[in-house]
């Protein structure tokens, strides 16, 4: 037990004991007062959360689409096409971010686009449209993964039990497919939201007009040299993303059970 401890002190209870400590002692806690009544602030979290919640729903929604038609049907370049679906997850945000830029900035892709069709250059890439695409790129690979997974492991003889019943596909979809893999979609989306909530590089390579958490922690950190509002914030985007990830965790057992 004692390298467990020594690696738990070391980078998580130390670490946490630090934050707390400045987030109370230079101002005596009133930071978080300021957090929750500040435009600013709560504009940042409430963007956050609601941003991250959009990203973790749309990912699922496409993911396992994807998922199970790749489960279910046979082509030629199929491993390929697995196979790069992997690529994003090796990218790091700044590079993502990138992506973006050269997919729907000043000089992407979509810009030239309309400029041709409409004299006018649609840029996505320095708003939250453009962080909803990035963040977006990166957390499909992850749910697609789990559910090509999951699919996989789908006794058919329950799919055919649905169909031998009359049951049509929406329904198969419905009672059969769907809680089946509802333990894998509950642990990917919750990584989603997790990874959305306290992404950075992608947000600061795109942060013209972003108000999102953890640009507002850098900022107050960097620029403003606010150590105890940083403090705070940090603190706060980790308790959200902790709940989260808590009632994902509990929620994932619960389906796996009654999958059971």
């Amino acid at each position: 037990m004692i390298p467990a401890l020594v690696v738990s002190l070391a980078f998580f209870l130390l670490p946490m004991a630090k934050l707390v400590w400045l987030s109370f002692a230079k101002q005596h806690g009133i930071s978080y007062w300021y957090i929750l009544t500040k435009p600013m602030y709560l504009s940042s979290l409430w963007s956050t959360f609601w941003l991250s919640t959009v990203v973790t729903l749309a990912s699922l929604i496409i993911a396992t689409i994807v998922g199970l038609f790749l489960t279910r049907h046979d082509f030629k370049g199929k491993s390929i096409l697995v196979a790069m679906l992997s690529f994003p997850l090796v990218f790091p945000g700044v590079v993502i971010g990138f992506f973006v830029i050269m997919l729907a900035g000043r000089q992407g892709l979509l810009a030239e686009l309309s400029l041709a069709l409409t004299d006018e250059r649609w840029t996505l890439a320095y708003s939250i449209s453009g962080l909803f695409i990035g963040y977006l790129y990166f957390s499909i690979p992850r749910v697609v993964l789990t559910v090509m997974g999951a699919a996989e492991k789908l006794d058919d003889n329950l799919i055919e039990a649905g169909r031998s019943l009359g049951a049509n596909r929406w329904q198969l979809l419905r009672d059969v497919t769907l809680p089946a893999l509802t333990p894998g979609l509950i642990s990917s989306g919750s990584i989603c939201f997790a990874t959305s909530m306290g992404a950075f590089g992608t947000a600061f390579t795109l942060a013209t007009n972003l108000n999102v958490l953890p640009m507002t922690i850098y900022t107050e950190f960097t620029l403003n040299a606010n150590f105890a509002m940083a403090a705070a914030l940090s603190l706060i985007l980790g308790f959200i993303t902790w709940v989260c990830l808590t009632i994902a965790r509990r929620q994932g057992g619960s389906s796996l059970g009654m999958g059971g």
